[in-house]
Protein backbone atom coordinates (compact mmCIF):
# COMPACT_ATOMS: atom_id res chain seq x y z
CA UNK A 1 0.00 0.00 0.00
CA UNK A 2 0.87 3.55 -0.82
CA UNK A 3 1.32 5.27 2.80
CA UNK A 4 1.57 8.63 0.56
CA UNK A 5 -1.47 8.89 -0.58
CA UNK A 6 -4.32 9.73 1.91
CA UNK A 7 -7.66 7.88 2.19
CA UNK A 8 -10.89 9.85 0.53
CA UNK A 9 -14.35 9.68 1.49
CA UNK A 10 -17.42 10.69 -0.86
CA UNK A 11 -18.20 14.29 0.71
CA UNK A 12 -14.59 15.06 2.41
CA UNK A 13 -12.51 14.41 5.05
CA UNK A 14 -14.74 15.07 7.61
CA UNK A 15 -17.14 12.17 6.57
CA UNK A 16 -14.50 9.99 8.06
CA UNK A 17 -15.33 10.98 11.55
CA UNK A 18 -18.78 8.75 10.94
CA UNK A 19 -17.22 5.70 12.56
CA UNK A 20 -16.35 7.60 15.39
CA UNK A 21 -19.43 9.00 16.07
CA UNK A 22 -21.59 5.68 15.39
CA UNK A 23 -19.26 3.89 17.93
CA UNK A 24 -20.24 7.19 20.22
CA UNK A 25 -23.87 6.44 19.55
CA UNK A 26 -23.90 2.70 20.66
CA UNK A 27 -21.57 3.61 24.07
CA UNK A 28 -24.64 6.21 24.75
CA UNK A 29 -26.95 3.76 24.09
CA UNK A 30 -25.54 0.44 25.97
CA UNK A 31 -24.27 2.43 28.90
CA UNK A 32 -26.73 5.08 29.16
CA UNK A 33 -29.51 4.33 27.96
CA UNK A 34 -29.87 0.46 28.19
CA UNK A 35 -27.68 0.44 31.93
CA UNK A 36 -25.72 -2.23 29.56
CA UNK A 37 -21.99 -2.30 30.57
CA UNK A 38 -20.31 -4.95 29.17
CA UNK A 39 -17.20 -4.01 26.20
CA UNK A 40 -18.15 -6.90 24.21
CA UNK A 41 -20.98 -4.65 23.02
CA UNK A 42 -18.91 -1.24 22.34
CA UNK A 43 -16.99 -3.95 20.33
CA UNK A 44 -19.67 -4.14 18.32
CA UNK A 45 -20.18 -0.88 17.82
CA UNK A 46 -16.85 -0.19 16.45
CA UNK A 47 -16.96 -3.10 14.34
CA UNK A 48 -20.30 -2.02 12.73
CA UNK A 49 -18.90 1.38 12.65
CA UNK A 50 -16.17 0.76 10.61
CA UNK A 51 -18.42 -1.64 7.93
CA UNK A 52 -20.49 1.26 7.79
CA UNK A 53 -17.53 3.95 7.09
CA UNK A 54 -16.25 1.61 4.64
CA UNK A 55 -19.08 2.11 1.81
CA UNK A 56 -18.56 6.03 2.26
CA UNK A 57 -14.85 5.95 1.04
CA UNK A 58 -13.50 6.22 -2.52
CA UNK A 59 -11.31 3.34 -2.47
CA UNK A 60 -13.26 0.33 -0.48
CA UNK A 61 -9.93 -1.75 -0.16
CA UNK A 62 -7.43 1.39 0.63
CA UNK A 63 -9.84 1.90 3.37
CA UNK A 64 -9.74 -1.41 4.78
CA UNK A 65 -6.27 -1.08 4.28
CA UNK A 66 -5.83 1.48 6.78
CA UNK A 67 -7.61 0.00 9.38
CA UNK A 68 -5.76 -3.09 9.62
CA UNK A 69 -2.73 -0.62 9.37
CA UNK A 70 -4.18 0.90 12.71
CA UNK A 71 -5.06 -3.18 14.43
CA UNK A 72 -1.43 -4.51 13.34
CA UNK A 73 0.57 -1.24 14.74
CA UNK A 74 2.77 -2.14 17.10
CA UNK A 75 1.03 -0.08 20.15
CA UNK A 76 -2.17 -2.01 19.08
CA UNK A 77 -0.05 -5.26 18.92
CA UNK A 78 0.94 -4.83 22.29
CA UNK A 79 -1.64 -3.34 24.20
CA UNK A 80 -4.22 -6.93 23.44
CA UNK A 81 -1.04 -9.33 24.48
CA UNK A 82 -0.64 -7.69 27.45
CA UNK A 83 -3.93 -7.76 28.51
CA UNK A 84 -3.92 -11.13 27.74
CA UNK A 85 -1.15 -11.62 29.90
CA UNK A 86 -2.67 -10.11 32.74
CA UNK A 87 -5.89 -11.53 32.66
CA UNK A 88 -5.01 -14.68 34.01
CA UNK A 89 -3.10 -12.89 37.04
CA UNK A 90 -6.28 -10.80 37.50
CA UNK A 91 -8.37 -14.16 37.70
CA UNK A 92 -6.06 -15.70 39.99
CA UNK A 93 -6.50 -12.86 42.72
CA UNK A 94 -10.31 -13.06 42.04
CA UNK A 95 -11.19 -16.71 42.54
CA UNK A 96 -8.92 -16.40 45.85
CA UNK A 97 -11.44 -13.81 47.50
CA UNK A 98 -8.73 -11.57 48.42
CA UNK A 99 -11.79 -8.91 49.48
CA UNK A 100 -13.36 -11.04 51.69
CA UNK A 101 -10.42 -11.12 53.97
CA UNK A 102 -10.81 -7.40 54.28
CA UNK A 103 -13.72 -7.81 56.17
CA UNK A 104 -12.64 -10.32 58.18
CA UNK A 105 -10.13 -7.71 59.26
CA UNK A 106 -13.08 -4.78 59.50
CA UNK A 107 -14.89 -7.48 62.07
CA UNK A 108 -12.09 -7.78 63.95
CA UNK A 109 -11.37 -3.91 64.79
CA UNK A 110 -14.63 -3.37 65.17
CA UNK A 111 -14.87 -0.91 62.69
CA UNK A 112 -17.82 1.19 62.30
CA UNK A 113 -19.29 4.74 61.21
CA UNK A 114 -16.64 7.12 59.65
CA UNK A 115 -13.52 4.94 60.09
CA UNK A 116 -15.36 1.82 58.01
CA UNK A 117 -16.00 4.23 55.37
CA UNK A 118 -11.90 5.03 55.68
CA UNK A 119 -11.30 1.41 56.02
CA UNK A 120 -13.68 0.64 52.65
CA UNK A 121 -12.04 3.32 50.27
CA UNK A 122 -8.40 1.47 51.21
CA UNK A 123 -9.67 -2.09 51.34
CA UNK A 124 -11.51 -1.69 47.81
CA UNK A 125 -8.53 0.55 46.50
CA UNK A 126 -5.80 -2.55 47.47
CA UNK A 127 -8.25 -4.90 45.65
CA UNK A 128 -8.57 -3.22 42.93
CA UNK A 129 -4.86 -2.64 42.52
CA UNK A 130 -4.33 -6.14 42.54
CA UNK A 131 -7.40 -7.52 40.03
CA UNK A 132 -6.17 -3.70 37.73
CA UNK A 133 -10.21 -3.90 37.14
CA UNK A 134 -12.21 -0.83 38.79
CA UNK A 135 -15.64 -2.43 37.51
CA UNK A 136 -15.24 -5.78 38.10
CA UNK A 137 -13.84 -4.48 41.96
CA UNK A 138 -17.13 -2.37 42.28
CA UNK A 139 -19.33 -5.49 41.47
CA UNK A 140 -17.35 -7.07 43.99
CA UNK A 141 -16.82 -4.69 46.91
CA UNK A 142 -20.95 -3.60 46.48
CA UNK A 143 -22.73 -6.24 47.80
CA UNK A 144 -20.08 -7.00 50.89
CA UNK A 145 -19.61 -3.62 51.99
CA UNK A 146 -22.22 -1.54 51.45
CA UNK A 147 -25.35 -2.75 53.05
CA UNK A 148 -23.33 -3.93 56.18
CA UNK A 149 -21.61 -0.49 56.42
CA UNK A 150 -24.97 1.33 56.64
CA UNK A 151 -26.18 -0.12 59.02
CA UNK A 152 -23.29 0.43 61.28
CA UNK A 153 -23.49 3.90 60.77
CA UNK A 154 -21.74 4.79 57.64
CA UNK A 155 -22.90 7.33 55.43
CA UNK A 156 -24.90 5.82 52.41
CA UNK A 157 -23.67 8.55 50.11
CA UNK A 158 -20.24 8.58 51.15
CA UNK A 159 -19.91 4.70 52.10
CA UNK A 160 -20.84 3.98 47.95
CA UNK A 161 -18.65 7.26 46.95
CA UNK A 162 -15.63 5.26 49.02
CA UNK A 163 -16.05 2.59 46.96
CA UNK A 164 -15.89 3.50 44.00
CA UNK A 165 -12.71 5.79 44.70
CA UNK A 166 -11.12 3.15 45.82
CA UNK A 167 -12.07 1.26 42.26
CA UNK A 168 -11.18 4.18 40.47
CA UNK A 169 -7.78 4.82 43.06
CA UNK A 170 -6.57 1.17 42.07
CA UNK A 171 -7.33 0.97 38.51
CA UNK A 172 -5.15 4.44 38.82
CA UNK A 173 -2.34 3.05 40.00
CA UNK A 174 -2.45 -0.86 39.08
CA UNK A 175 0.14 -2.33 36.89
CA UNK A 176 -1.90 -4.56 35.28
CA UNK A 177 -4.45 -2.54 34.92
CA UNK A 178 -5.87 -1.57 31.34
CA UNK A 179 -6.51 2.14 31.42
CA UNK A 180 -2.21 1.98 32.77
CA UNK A 181 -1.47 -0.22 29.83
CA UNK A 182 -3.29 1.71 27.44
CA UNK A 183 -2.03 5.13 28.52
CA UNK A 184 1.35 3.56 28.70
CA UNK A 185 1.76 1.85 25.68
CA UNK A 186 0.53 4.37 23.20
CA UNK A 187 3.39 6.89 24.86
CA UNK A 188 6.41 6.70 22.89
CA UNK A 189 9.98 7.73 23.02
CA UNK A 190 11.02 10.03 20.35
CA UNK A 191 15.25 9.17 21.47
CA UNK A 192 15.27 5.40 21.74
CA UNK A 193 12.87 3.11 20.64
CA UNK A 194 9.31 1.86 22.10
CA UNK A 195 6.94 2.97 24.26
CA UNK A 196 6.52 4.11 27.87
CA UNK A 197 6.90 1.36 30.14
CA UNK A 198 4.80 0.30 32.58
CA UNK A 199 6.55 0.17 35.43
CA UNK A 200 8.02 3.82 34.90
CA UNK A 201 4.71 4.96 34.32
CA UNK A 202 3.12 3.80 37.64
CA UNK A 203 5.96 4.98 39.48
CA UNK A 204 6.18 8.73 38.37
CA UNK A 205 2.18 8.62 38.93
CA UNK A 206 2.33 7.84 42.44
CA UNK A 207 2.93 10.85 43.48
CA UNK A 208 -0.11 12.14 42.09
CA UNK A 209 -2.36 9.46 43.39
CA UNK A 210 -0.85 9.34 46.65
CA UNK A 211 -1.78 12.93 47.19
CA UNK A 212 -5.28 12.54 46.12
CA UNK A 213 -5.90 9.39 48.03
CA UNK A 214 -4.79 11.19 51.72
CA UNK A 215 -7.04 14.08 50.59
CA UNK A 216 -9.84 11.66 49.98
CA UNK A 217 -9.46 10.03 53.30
CA UNK A 218 -9.06 12.83 55.20
CA UNK A 219 -12.71 13.58 53.44
CA UNK A 220 -14.13 10.36 53.90
CA UNK A 221 -13.22 10.35 57.93
CA UNK A 222 -14.47 13.90 58.42
CA UNK A 223 -18.08 13.37 56.00
CA UNK A 224 -18.40 9.40 56.33
CA UNK A 225 -20.18 8.46 59.34
CA UNK A 226 -23.80 9.13 60.79
CA UNK A 227 -22.79 8.18 64.22
CA UNK A 228 -23.86 4.65 64.20
CA UNK A 229 -21.32 1.65 65.76
CA UNK A 230 -21.41 -2.02 66.25
CA UNK A 231 -19.71 -4.73 64.45
CA UNK A 232 -20.51 -6.66 61.41
CA UNK A 233 -23.43 -9.55 61.69
CA UNK A 234 -22.41 -12.86 62.39
CA UNK A 235 -24.37 -13.68 58.88
CA UNK A 236 -22.27 -11.05 56.75
CA UNK A 237 -19.20 -12.32 58.47
CA UNK A 238 -20.01 -15.59 57.97
CA UNK A 239 -21.06 -14.96 54.39
CA UNK A 240 -17.96 -12.95 53.53
CA UNK A 241 -15.34 -12.71 55.73
CA UNK A 242 -12.64 -14.93 55.83
CA UNK A 243 -8.55 -14.17 56.25
CA UNK A 244 -7.41 -16.64 54.18
CA UNK A 245 -7.10 -14.67 51.23
CA UNK A 246 -4.94 -11.96 52.46
CA UNK A 247 -1.88 -14.09 52.06
CA UNK A 248 -2.35 -13.04 48.21
CA UNK A 249 -1.59 -9.81 49.04
CA UNK A 250 2.13 -11.46 49.48
CA UNK A 251 2.64 -12.30 45.44
CA UNK A 252 0.65 -9.30 44.23
CA UNK A 253 3.29 -6.83 46.57
CA UNK A 254 6.20 -8.98 44.96
CA UNK A 255 4.53 -8.54 41.60
CA UNK A 256 4.56 -4.77 42.17
CA UNK A 257 7.89 -4.54 43.12
CA UNK A 258 9.11 -6.16 39.99
CA UNK A 259 7.25 -4.42 37.68
CA UNK A 260 8.55 -0.66 39.58
CA UNK A 261 12.30 -2.63 39.35
CA UNK A 262 12.42 -4.24 36.19
CA UNK A 263 10.07 -2.02 34.52
CA UNK A 264 8.77 -5.38 32.64
CA UNK A 265 5.21 -5.78 32.96
CA UNK A 266 6.05 -9.54 31.53
CA UNK A 267 8.59 -10.43 34.23
CA UNK A 268 6.43 -8.62 36.59
CA UNK A 269 3.15 -10.76 35.61
CA UNK A 270 5.14 -14.11 35.52
CA UNK A 271 6.60 -13.65 38.95
CA UNK A 272 2.81 -13.07 39.89
CA UNK A 273 1.66 -16.14 38.01
CA UNK A 274 4.13 -18.35 39.60
CA UNK A 275 4.42 -17.07 43.22
CA UNK A 276 0.53 -16.80 43.24
CA UNK A 277 -0.43 -19.98 41.86
CA UNK A 278 2.17 -21.75 44.31
CA UNK A 279 0.71 -19.77 47.26
CA UNK A 280 -2.96 -20.23 46.36
CA UNK A 281 -2.06 -24.08 45.92
CA UNK A 282 0.10 -24.07 49.08
CA UNK A 283 -2.74 -22.24 51.44
CA UNK A 284 -5.67 -24.37 50.08
CA UNK A 285 -7.25 -21.81 48.58
CA UNK A 286 -7.26 -23.29 45.34
CA UNK A 287 -6.71 -26.95 44.19
CA UNK A 288 -4.33 -27.69 40.72
CA UNK A 289 -6.96 -27.88 38.60
CA UNK A 290 -8.58 -24.62 39.12
CA UNK A 291 -5.07 -23.51 37.99
CA UNK A 292 -5.98 -25.60 34.79
CA UNK A 293 -8.67 -28.25 33.78
CA UNK A 294 -11.48 -29.52 31.92
CA UNK A 295 -14.65 -30.49 33.05
CA UNK A 296 -16.87 -32.39 30.40
CA UNK A 297 -15.06 -31.55 28.13
CA UNK A 298 -15.03 -27.55 28.65
CA UNK A 299 -11.70 -26.52 29.71
CA UNK A 300 -11.45 -24.70 32.84
CA UNK A 301 -8.98 -22.68 35.21
CA UNK A 302 -8.38 -19.19 35.92
CA UNK A 303 -5.60 -19.51 33.46
CA UNK A 304 -8.62 -19.95 30.41
CA UNK A 305 -10.71 -17.72 32.66
CA UNK A 306 -8.69 -15.33 32.57
CA UNK A 307 -8.18 -15.50 28.59
CA UNK A 308 -11.70 -15.32 28.36
CA UNK A 309 -12.37 -12.24 30.08
CA UNK A 310 -10.08 -10.27 28.24
CA UNK A 311 -11.38 -11.44 24.97
CA UNK A 312 -14.35 -8.54 24.93
CA UNK A 313 -11.95 -5.79 26.07
CA UNK A 314 -9.74 -7.39 23.22
CA UNK A 315 -12.12 -6.76 20.64
CA UNK A 316 -12.69 -3.22 21.44
CA UNK A 317 -8.83 -2.49 21.04
CA UNK A 318 -8.79 -4.35 17.91
CA UNK A 319 -12.07 -1.92 16.93
CA UNK A 320 -10.85 1.62 18.47
CA UNK A 321 -7.53 0.60 16.64
CA UNK A 322 -9.28 0.06 13.27
CA UNK A 323 -10.67 3.58 13.91
CA UNK A 324 -7.72 5.17 14.45
CA UNK A 325 -6.44 3.67 11.36
CA UNK A 326 -8.99 5.12 9.50
CA UNK A 327 -9.00 8.32 10.93
CA UNK A 328 -4.33 8.44 10.44
CA UNK A 329 -5.02 7.57 6.86
CA UNK A 330 -7.49 10.07 6.49
CA UNK A 331 -5.37 13.01 7.87
CA UNK A 332 -7.85 13.25 10.89
CA UNK A 333 -4.87 13.07 13.61
CA UNK A 334 -2.47 15.01 11.77
CA UNK A 335 -5.28 17.68 11.47
CA UNK A 336 -5.74 17.60 15.05
CA UNK A 337 -2.48 17.56 16.51
CA UNK A 338 -1.58 20.53 13.85
CA UNK A 339 -4.67 22.47 14.93
CA UNK A 340 -3.72 21.88 19.08
CA UNK A 341 0.14 22.53 18.38
CA UNK A 342 0.05 25.22 16.22
CA UNK A 343 -2.73 27.39 18.57
CA UNK A 344 -1.52 29.99 20.73
CA UNK A 345 -2.38 27.63 24.00
CA UNK A 346 0.02 25.46 22.99
CA UNK A 347 3.14 27.03 22.06
CA UNK A 348 4.43 26.27 25.68
CA UNK A 349 5.28 22.88 27.54
CA UNK A 350 2.23 24.41 29.88
CA UNK A 351 -0.32 24.47 26.92
CA UNK A 352 0.51 21.54 25.69
CA UNK A 353 -0.46 19.69 28.75
CA UNK A 354 -4.22 21.75 28.92
CA UNK A 355 -4.72 20.65 25.82
CA UNK A 356 -4.32 17.14 26.59
CA UNK A 357 -6.00 17.92 30.02
CA UNK A 358 -8.64 19.29 28.14
CA UNK A 359 -8.84 16.77 25.23
CA UNK A 360 -8.82 13.47 27.20
CA UNK A 361 -11.92 15.34 29.51
CA UNK A 362 -13.84 15.79 26.63
CA UNK A 363 -13.12 12.54 24.86
CA UNK A 364 -14.03 10.88 28.11
CA UNK A 365 -17.10 12.70 28.76
CA UNK A 366 -18.33 11.64 24.98
CA UNK A 367 -17.47 8.18 25.96
CA UNK A 368 -19.99 8.02 29.15
CA UNK A 369 -16.55 7.74 31.58
CA UNK A 370 -15.03 4.25 29.20
CA UNK A 371 -11.51 5.70 30.24
CA UNK A 372 -9.96 3.16 28.51
CA UNK A 373 -11.81 3.38 25.07
CA UNK A 374 -11.04 7.48 25.53
CA UNK A 375 -7.51 6.71 26.01
CA UNK A 376 -7.31 4.66 22.99
CA UNK A 377 -8.90 7.29 20.90
CA UNK A 378 -7.28 10.43 21.73
CA UNK A 379 -3.77 8.70 22.77
CA UNK A 380 -1.78 9.35 19.08
CA UNK A 381 -3.00 13.05 19.47
CA UNK A 382 -1.41 13.17 22.74
CA UNK A 383 1.51 11.44 21.78
CA UNK A 384 2.19 13.74 18.70
CA UNK A 385 1.27 16.71 20.83
CA UNK A 386 3.78 16.33 23.61
CA UNK A 387 6.35 14.83 21.69
CA UNK A 388 6.65 18.46 19.86
CA UNK A 389 7.33 19.78 23.07
CA UNK A 390 9.68 17.24 24.53
CA UNK A 391 7.55 16.17 27.21
CA UNK A 392 8.37 12.37 28.28
CA UNK A 393 6.16 9.60 27.42
CA UNK A 394 5.72 9.27 31.27
CA UNK A 395 4.65 12.63 31.80
CA UNK A 396 2.03 12.49 28.46
CA UNK A 397 0.79 9.02 30.33
CA UNK A 398 0.03 10.47 33.36
CA UNK A 399 -1.50 13.73 32.47
CA UNK A 400 -3.56 11.83 29.88
CA UNK A 401 -4.16 9.17 32.58
CA UNK A 402 -5.24 11.11 35.71
CA UNK A 403 -7.52 13.86 34.05
CA UNK A 404 -9.35 10.62 32.29
CA UNK A 405 -9.52 8.62 35.62
CA UNK A 406 -10.58 12.02 36.84
CA UNK A 407 -14.14 14.15 36.95
CA UNK A 408 -14.84 13.27 33.58
CA UNK A 409 -15.11 9.82 34.55
CA UNK A 410 -17.57 10.45 37.56
CA UNK A 411 -20.29 13.24 35.99
CA UNK A 412 -23.78 12.35 36.39
CA UNK A 413 -26.07 10.80 33.84
CA UNK A 414 -23.17 9.69 31.80
CA UNK A 415 -20.71 8.28 33.63
CA UNK A 416 -20.53 4.62 34.10
CA UNK A 417 -19.18 4.32 36.95
CA UNK A 418 -22.01 6.37 38.56
CA UNK A 419 -24.56 4.17 36.56
CA UNK A 420 -22.82 1.05 38.12
CA UNK A 421 -22.88 2.79 41.81
CA UNK A 422 -26.22 4.00 41.91
CA UNK A 423 -27.26 0.23 40.67
CA UNK A 424 -25.30 -1.34 43.05
CA UNK A 425 -26.98 0.48 45.89
CA UNK A 426 -30.12 -0.55 45.16
CA UNK A 427 -32.40 -3.64 46.22
CA UNK A 428 -30.78 -3.89 49.83
CA UNK A 429 -33.51 -4.44 52.44
CA UNK A 430 -33.45 -1.61 55.24
CA UNK A 431 -30.68 0.35 53.45
CA UNK A 432 -31.32 3.31 51.72
CA UNK A 433 -30.27 3.70 47.40
CA UNK A 434 -27.80 6.49 46.79
CA UNK A 435 -28.57 8.56 43.72
CA UNK A 436 -26.26 9.57 40.91
CA UNK A 437 -26.22 13.59 42.40
CA UNK A 438 -25.49 12.12 45.61
CA UNK A 439 -22.84 10.01 44.96
CA UNK A 440 -20.87 12.33 42.67
CA UNK A 441 -20.46 14.82 45.45
CA UNK A 442 -19.47 11.91 47.34
CA UNK A 443 -17.00 10.36 44.92
CA UNK A 444 -13.89 12.33 46.64
CA UNK A 445 -10.94 10.94 44.78
CA UNK A 446 -11.19 11.37 41.02
CA UNK A 447 -12.34 14.91 42.24
CA UNK A 448 -9.62 15.40 44.07
CA UNK A 449 -7.13 14.40 41.37
CA UNK A 450 -8.33 16.63 39.08
CA UNK A 451 -7.34 19.55 41.46
CA UNK A 452 -4.35 17.69 41.93
CA UNK A 453 -3.35 17.77 38.67
CA UNK A 454 -4.64 21.02 37.25
CA UNK A 455 -2.07 22.22 40.06
CA UNK A 456 0.33 19.85 38.38
CA UNK A 457 0.16 21.42 35.18
CA UNK A 458 0.24 24.93 36.28
CA UNK A 459 3.21 25.07 38.13
CA UNK A 460 4.96 22.76 36.58
CA UNK A 461 5.34 20.20 39.21
CA UNK A 462 6.24 16.43 38.07
CA UNK A 463 6.88 17.52 34.56
CA UNK A 464 10.03 15.85 32.48
CA UNK A 465 11.30 16.35 29.35
CA UNK A 466 12.66 13.26 26.96
CA UNK A 467 16.07 13.58 27.42
CA UNK A 468 19.22 11.49 25.99
CA UNK A 469 18.54 7.92 25.23
CA UNK A 470 14.88 8.42 27.44
CA UNK A 471 15.62 9.71 30.22
CA UNK A 472 13.53 12.08 32.38
CA UNK A 473 14.96 15.51 32.75
CA UNK A 474 13.97 18.87 33.74
CA UNK A 475 15.02 21.06 31.25
CA UNK A 476 13.67 21.14 27.71
CA UNK A 477 16.21 19.93 25.60
CA UNK A 478 16.98 20.86 21.75
CA UNK A 479 14.44 19.55 19.57
CA UNK A 480 15.21 16.69 17.33
CA UNK A 481 13.93 15.57 13.97
CA UNK A 482 12.19 12.82 15.02
CA UNK A 483 9.95 14.67 17.87
CA UNK A 484 7.94 16.35 15.10
CA UNK A 485 7.13 13.67 12.38
CA UNK A 486 3.43 12.69 12.37
CA UNK A 487 3.81 8.35 12.08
Amino acid sequence: MDDTTSLEFRGGWTVAFLPVLIFLAFCVTYFVVLDAFDMTALAMGGLVALLVGAMLATDYTRFWDHAMKGIGSPTSVTIIVILMVVGMLSQLIKDTNVSSGFVWIADMVGLSGALLTLFTFVAVGLVAMATGSSIGTMFTAFPIFYPAGVLLGADPAFLAGAIVSGAILGDNLAPISDTTIISATNQRFRRKEGSADIGGVVRSRAKYAAIAAVVSAVGFYLFGGTGGSGSFSSEVVGATADPAGLIMLIPVGIMVVVAFVTRDIFKAVTVGLILGSITAVATNLLAPSDIVGATDGAPTGFLVAGVQNMLPTVALVIAVFGIMGVLTGAGVLDRAVTALSTGRLSNTPRGAEIAIGGGITLTTLLFGGVNSASMMTFGPVVDELGARHQLHPYRRSNVMDCFAMGISSVVPGVSAFLLIGAMLTAGHEGVPEVGMTSLFVAVLYPLVLTVVMIVAVLTGWGRRFEGPDGEPVREQPAPVAAAAEVS
